[in-house]
């Protein structure tokens, strides 16, 4: 069978937690870069990596890399490569998306242009035809251009994979599904111990975490563009990664996951997505203050997206909202709190010094994650 580089990009700052994934389920990793990781995989691989990676945004398919400074460079190379391996001649395909950093070719759309006509020359000589009618399957294929190296992937997954299908609501500012899942990981917690989201919005954090107790794949439930593509992948490899994932699932525990929110109706789309994502009995949704913020047990979690102020108008009210999350942890005094945020004045007004602290951009936006840490609890002994 052959074997492929795979990319699979991930959110800055946390390309860590996104290596450990994809060496957990068994494939030798090639390279860490910001924002992306590559490895080695099989047509098996981007089946079980598009299904079972919490904290990629999707899995490319890499057709070659090389470096151009022209147009010229870039057409000639682009065509040299094999497309005729990966796309057939009836597929769709074109450049979904092109991005340059630092490199002498910059303009999007003539990136886009040119490594379309080179493809198309390429397939018309080994073909032997002279017009495609792209009726067939879609083969979106994305270019990255950094420091004038040239990286041409085709998207095995379509609709990135933070779109898990549980969550066709969301609250405001709504934290991506991929990042909670990465923040969650960055953290000791597990399904045996408390978590508390006290600002939990539409309840990804909730979600994510309960997902990950319950051992439920986060690409369950949702289709992939490579799934059509039988030229490369046999359909019943995708029955059999489903199978597998399906396997692994295991709702009959017990948790301690919470979401509060001082906003009723988002606590309502939070149990609605709870419910859509097979997961509302594993989590308690409350409407509740975070000036209410309390739990009777030890050694709890609160992994939590507070308001940034991002508008002006609400910016007045952070000091009051961090200062309360702060107090009503203070009286936690055996938890750990992560909080991720942009606002600068957070430790601050939490009253605390953060132990640690790790940027993260968030889209476009730097914000950090801060650690708050409590006490390790005491190891059971063999006989508890």
């Amino acid at each position: 069978m052959n074997t492929y580089e795979l990319i699979a990009p991930c959110h800055f700052g946390l390309e860590a937690v996104l290596k450990k994934e994809i060496y957990d389920l068994g494939y030798e990793i090639l390279s860490v870069e910001d924002g992306k990781v590559t490895f080695e995989g099989d047509a098996e691989a981007i089946c079980r990596a598009n299904i079972n990676l919490r904290t990629a945004e999707r899995v490319l398919l890499k057709v070659g890399q090389f470096k151009a400074v022209t147009f010229t460079e870039l057409f000639d190379e682009t065509k040299a490569l094999a497309w005729e391996e990966f796309i057939p001649p009836d597929a769709k395909f074109w450049v979904t998306k092109a991005n340059s950093v630092n490199s002498k070719l910059f303009s999007s759309s003539d990136i886009q242009s040119i490594v379309k006509k080179a493809m198309v020359e390429r397939l018309k000589e080994k073909y032997k035809i002279s017009w495609f009618k792209e009726e067939g399957e879609a083969f979106p294929l994305r270019v990255t251009i950094i420091k004038d190296i040239v990286t041409l992937a085709i998207d095995t997954t379509g609709a990135s994979l933070h779109k898990r299908g549980y969550r066709p609501e969301a609250g405001k500012a709504p934290i991506s599904e991929c990042l909670a899942a990465a923040l969650i990981k960055l953290t000791p917690w597990n399904k045996d111990r408390i978590l508390v989201d006290p600002f939990c919005g539409s309840g990804t954090f909730p979600i994510e975490a309960a997902m990950i107790a319950a051992g439920i794949a986060p690409g369950l439930n949702r289709d992939f563009t490579a799934e059509k593509w039988e030229n490369i992948i046999p359909r019943k490899m995708w029955y059999e990664a489903v199978t597998e994932a399906n396997d692994m699932v295991k709702l009959n525990i017990e948790t301690d996951i919470q979401g509060y929110d001082l906003d009723a109706d988002v606590v309502k789309i939070a149990r609605r997505n709870a419910q859509n994502a097979g997961v509302d009995k594993l989590i308690h949704f409350q409407q509740r203050d975070v000036t209410k913020l309390s739990h009777p047990k030890k050694y709890g979690f609160i992994i939590t997206n507070p308001p940034y102020g991002e508008r002006l108008e609400e910016k007045e009210s952070l000091p009051a909202i961090y200062s309360a999350l702060g107090r009503q942890f203070a009286l936690l005094d055996s938890w750990s709190a992560y909080v991720i945020t942009s606002y600068s004045d957070a430790e601050k007004y939490f009253g605390r010094k953060a132990d640690k602290n790790r940027k993260i951009y968030n889209g476009m936006l730097k914000t950090y994650f801060y650690s708050f840490l409590g006490p390790k609890p005491p190891k059971k002994k063999e006989n508890d």
